[in-house]
């Protein structure tokens, strides 16, 4: 009996389909530790500045929370896509692996492992690939407090929950809509952050950080 071709069929039409949609400017992936926050930000950004989704991929670890499992997560699906998810092997410019320090122990493993792969990488172009870590020291929630606080010096994560939960009443992981909340607030966001940055990396041990502005600022500016 003949096997029915038509599913594979659908799926390699939809994948052409979103290949003629593709913009103008660079193939994004991104690679969460979390599996609903981060993803749930990046998303709502792209839906809000009208990225197409042929350009801008975000996807949780699926290898694990700890943060080298991110990294190592993010470098497979880049090297060896994924069918199910429409995702072409090697079809960025630009690999992003989002985590936090919270308490992980791979965690400067993770930082390492990124910048080792940093221009080391080709794409379907046979073009080097930007491959970097965003990390937030503690967590990412640090980036959604500096939207209303001008943080300079370490918090525990629960701390920086706390705080968030004054000004976003309600909030918690996996929370959606965090982009349309704290939006007006972005600029300011971005420059403190930044400011931070002047100061502190993320190879220091506790002092605030987050590369999460680099990442956002990058979103919000692209264009056909």
């Amino acid at each position: 009996m003949a096997r029915d071709k038509a599913p594979k069929e659908r799926q390699r039409k939809q994948l052409e389909r979103k290949q003629g949609r593709r913009a103008s400017y660079d193939r994004i992936l991104i690679v969460s530790e979390g599996s609903k926050t981060e993803p749930n930000y990046f998303r709502e950004i792209r839906r809000a500045y009208r990225l197409h989704t042929a350009n801008v991929e975000v996807q949780p670890s699926q290898l694990g929370t700890a943060p080298v499992q991110v990294v190592q997560y993010a470098q497979a699906l880049f090297e060896d896509g994924d069918r199910h998810k429409n995702i072409q092997r090697r079809a960025f410019e630009k690999v992003y692996a989002v985590f936090d320090r919270d308490d992980h122990g791979s965690y400067f493993d993770a930082l390492r492992l990124a910048e080792s792969l940093d221009g080391k990488l080709r794409n379907d172009a046979r073009q080097p690939v930007a491959f970097q870590a965003i990390a937030s020291v503690p967590s990412f929630e640090l980036w959604l407090l500096l939207h209303y606080e001008d943080i300079r010096a370490p918090l525990h994560r629960d701390e920086v929950m706390r705080r968030l939960k004054q000004h976003i009443p309600g909030y918690d992981k996996g929370a959606c809509q965090a982009f349309a909340v704290t939006s007006e607030h972005l600029p300011v966001a971005i420059g403190r952050a930044e400011r931070l940055a002047q100061r502190f990396t993320a190879h220091d041990a506790c002092e605030p950080f987050t590369a999460m502005a680099e990442l956002v600022e990058l979103l919000t500016t692209l264009r056909d």
